[in-house]
Order: structure tokens, then C-alpha cells, then sequence
């Protein structure tokens, strides 16, 4: 059965810039229907909308389709379905009819095929219903609904809580769409099959192409699981792999930063078999928004199976940082290995009196979008009586972000010089390291709106 479900996950829609979060790889791949017997429920719509080219080009299609499974399985020349799978006919209109039971002689579900005449309306849920009660639920056999419908529903109950039913039951569901007079909607096609849908629905707007579509699925049900898989995964330049964690099933090996390849040697040869890779990223972008995981992720097998992987995407926050003067610039050093002394020229230092430099960061909280913010800082010293003294004040102005919703926005490096000769905290004004009480205000609202003030207390 080849690749029966592929699957890409991350663990968190949200994450802030430079964080990092999870992918998750996944495969499940199934045996040959030789070692695998499977039963298969053939559905076949004959609603009034089939009538002429689109029911015959159905019925070679579907009689084809036996064919493959019946030269799969080592039919015998009686034409007979080997190696214990079945195939029942299943077909529809205003209601459901189980045309065969599941059975193995191919002249009579040809014969079922051919007698098929078209007219009514579109039952799909009573056509998901009679499919499910040809399987025995104490057989063993993998179990694969094949629908076939050129329409949408337009009689019986909604059938995607019964095609749900049936998944729930480990059935694989596959569906075939022909784009005939009533349309056919290819999410719903989606909504009723298994996963991936990339591997498990095909639609035409032609009935030639009808045939091909039923022999290609009847290859794709036959063959075995998988071997030498080779998945090749490459992340977008917003992010990096940090690490990759040991696959359930072959080995992983990072290729570069951005890149790595998952080999696999078989999977799913015998039994049905899973396997998944773990590995991690971390955002290195400098831009917030939406943002696709991996650039590009490829997959091969020496059967040749299709295998799409999702896209997942995250959301990705940055701070707002507002620096409303130059932070002091650091003075880069280098020291030698093995030196037992360094000497540095860091340039020249004016000294215009004994002071203290602070130097505070705030966090203005729920800043909303295309607001200007104004805040204000307050510093004062406290007395040991707790008498405040002004020591300065300063002002800025917050430029409005364009986020789409409310942010905090960090304002750095908000310094102020406070000389030691106007030390009143009980200090003695010829001690450089006394310690100094102080009180810092702060005042923030949106320009034309109403205000927010907290304080904060600092010891030097």
C-alpha cells in the first residue's frame, strides 16, 4: 500500500524573536497487498449526471482498477483475486445498493460494473454506510473504501460524519472526482478521505483521464510500503536548526545550518509501520509576522511513491525596543591566551566631577498599534527623614509600532547623573561608595489620552 499518511508538525503557534520551537516529521507506510490482504469496497456513483460518456468512461476505469489488483495479488488464470484480499461493488444514486458482496471472482465484478445504468440524485452518506457494512469487523484484512462521484450531495443525511466514522474505524478512505455537470467540491473530496489528502484524492475534469486515475490508484494500493526513503529538509533563512533528535525508524544528519536529510531503508515492508523525526529550530530573522517553517522539503523512495508534507507556519513576535539616547558603546578588548598582563589604550576620559551615572530600562505594557506614547521619568533622592529631592526629570516620545495588536515596548537606556556632592541619604559626602536612596516616577500615556504613573524605589 506504499505511503499510507505523511504529517508535519510544530509544537507552538506563537513564539517571540530568537525563540525556538519543535517540528515534527511523520510517515506511516503499509506492505504489499500480497502480504497485507486487503478488502476493498469499489463505491461507484450512478447518479442521473453520469449518463453517457462519464458512466462508461467510470466503468473502464473501475474494471481496470480490478484488473491491477487482481494481477497484484497473483491472480490465477480463472481470474480470480489472490493472496486474500477481495474487492464488493458498491453503487449509488438517490440510494445506496451493495452490488457484490466482498468476493474474488473478477468476471463477476466486472459483470456488476457493466450492469450499472445511471439516473436519480446524489446519496452520498447511504453509499459511506453500505461500504462499511461489507467489511467484517473481526477480519483481520486492511480495509480501503475507493469512492468515485462526479457531484456533490443531493439526497440522504451529510455524509463527512460517516466517511469520519468510517476512519474512526481504520478504514482508508480514497475518493476519485470527476468535475461533471453538478460540480464536484474538492474540500469536501478532502474532508471525507485519509490523510494526506495529496495521496488519497484525485479529480479530473475529464473522463479520459478516468482510467489512469483508477490504475493509478489500484498501483498505489498494491505496492509494498516503502525502501530507501530520502527525505530532504531545508528551513526558511529566518531560522536554523539547533538540534536533531535520534528518528524511531533510520537516521537523521544535519547538512548545514538551514539544511538536513532523514534516510530511512524500509518502512512498512512487512506490517503497517510508523515513523517519526524531532528536531528543532530558532528564530535568527529580524522581522516579525507570519512565517512558513521550511523553505523546501523533498521526499523519494525507490517505489516511487508521493508523499506531500504540510507547511506549517508561526507566528512570530519581536519586542519593541526604543532607545531614546545612544547607549554608551563598548570598548572592544583581546586578550592573548597565556598573557600574564595586558595593556589597553581605551582612548581619553574626562572626569567633570564626582557622580553616579544611572542608567534604567522600562517596560511600557500594552502599547496599542499607531499609538504615540509620551513618558515621562521622575528621579528623586530620599532624605533619611524621607524628604524627596528633585534630581531630574526626562521626557520622551515613543514612536507608534504597526503590530496588530497591543505590545510591550522596552525603552532602554534612560540615564541620568546625579553628583555625589548632593548626597542627602545620611551618606558622608567624602565616601565615593555610600549608599544613595532615590525614587524613580514614571509617567506614560498616548499622546491626547489619559495616563498611566508607577514608581520604583532604587538603592545605590
Amino acid at each position: 500500500m506504499g505511503i499510507t499518511n505523511s504529517n508535519k508538525v510544530i509544537n507552538m503557534e506563537r513564539i517571540d524573536c530568537d525563540g525556538s520551537l519543535k517540528v515534527t516529521l511523520a510517515l506511516t507506510a503499509a506492505p504489499d497487498i500480497v502480504t497485507n490482504p486487503t478488502d476493498i469496497a469499489l463505491v461507484l456513483d450512478r447518479s442521473g449526471s453520469m449518463t453517457g460518456e462519464p458512466l462508461a468512461s467510470m466503468k473502464t476505469g473501475a474494471k481496470t482498477f480490478i484488473d491491477i489488483i487482481s494481477e497484484s495479488t497473483g491472480g490465477q488464470a480463472s481470474g480470480e483475486i489472490g493472496s486474500g484480499s477481495r474487492i464488493g461493488i458498491v453503487s449509488f444514486s438517490s440510494t445506496a445498493v451493495q452490488d457484490t458482496q466482498l468476493i474474488t471472482s473478477v468476471a463477476t465484478l466486472k459483470n456488476a460494473v457493466d450492469a450499472l445504468s445511471a439516473g436519480g440524485s446524489t446519496n452520498h452518506a447511504d453509499a459511506f454506510t453500505k461500504a462499511i457494512s461489507l467489511f467484517d469487523p473481526s477480519s483481520s484484512n486492511a480495509k480501503v473504501i475507493v469512492m468515485f462521484t462526479d457531484g456533490n450531495t443531493t439526497a440522504g443525511a451529510p455524509p463527512a460524519p460517516v466517511a469520519a466514522a468510517a476512519r474512526a474505524q481504520g478504514i482508508i478512505i480514497y475518493c476519485i472526482g470527476l468535475v461533471g455537470s453538478d460540480g464536484v467540491d474538492v474540500e469536501v473530496l478532502n474532508d471525507w478521505a485519509s490523510d494526506p489528502a495529496a495521496t488519497h484524492v484525485a479529480v479530473t475534469p475529464d473522463t479520459a483521464d478516468l482510467e489512469e486515475l483508477f490504475a493509478e490508484l489500484a498501483a498505489n494500493i498494491s505496492k509494498t510500503g516503502a525502501t530507501n526513503i530520502v527525505i530532504n529538509e531545508k528551513v526558511t533563512d529566518d531560522f536554523v536548526v539547533t538540534s536533531i533528535l535520534n528518528p524511531t525508524v533510520g537516521s537523521a544528519t544535519m547538512l548545514n545550518s538551514t539544511s538536513l536529510r532523514w534516510t530511512i531503508p524500509e518502512l512498512g515492508v512487512s506490517a503497517p509501520e510508523s515513523a517519526t523525526l524531532e528536531f528543532y529550530v530558532r528564530h535568527v530573522g529580524q522581522n516579525p509576522g507570519t512565517k512558513l517553517v521550511n523553505e523546501s522539503i523533498t521526499y523519494s523512495d525507490t517505489e516511487g511513491n508521493v508523499v506531500d508534507f504540510p507547511e506549517p507556519a508561526v507566528a512570530v513576535e519581536c519586542d519593541v525596543v526604543v532607545n531614546p539616547e545612544e547607549c554608551p558603546l563598548p570598548v572592544d578588548l583581546t586578550i592573548q591566551s597565556c598573557s600574564d598582563a595586558v595593556v589597553v589604550d581605551t582612548g581619553d576620559v574626562y572626569l567633570e566631577s564626582m557622580g553616579t551615572i544611572l542608567q534604567m530600562d522600562v517596560t511600557v505594557k500594552n502599547v496599542c498599534p499607531q499609538k504615540r506614547v509620551a513618558l515621562a521619568v521622575i528621579l528623586t533622592e530620599v532624605d533619611e527623614n524621607g524628604t524627596e529631592y528633585q534630581r531630574g526629570t526626562k521626557a520622551v516620545t515613543i514612536p507608534a509600532h504597526s503590530y496588530p495588536s497591543c505590545r510591550d515596548v522596552l525603552v532602554k537606556c534612560i540615564k541620568f547623573v546625579v553628583p555625589k556632592d548632593l548626597d542627602v541619604s545620611g551618606g558622608s559626602t567624602q565616601t565615593m561608595c555610600s549608599p544613595r536612596q532615590f525614587k524613580a516616577r514614571f509617567i506614560a500615556h498616548n499622546i491626547d489620552s489619559d495616563y498611566r504613573c508607577c514608581e520604583s524605589v532604587l538603592t545605590l
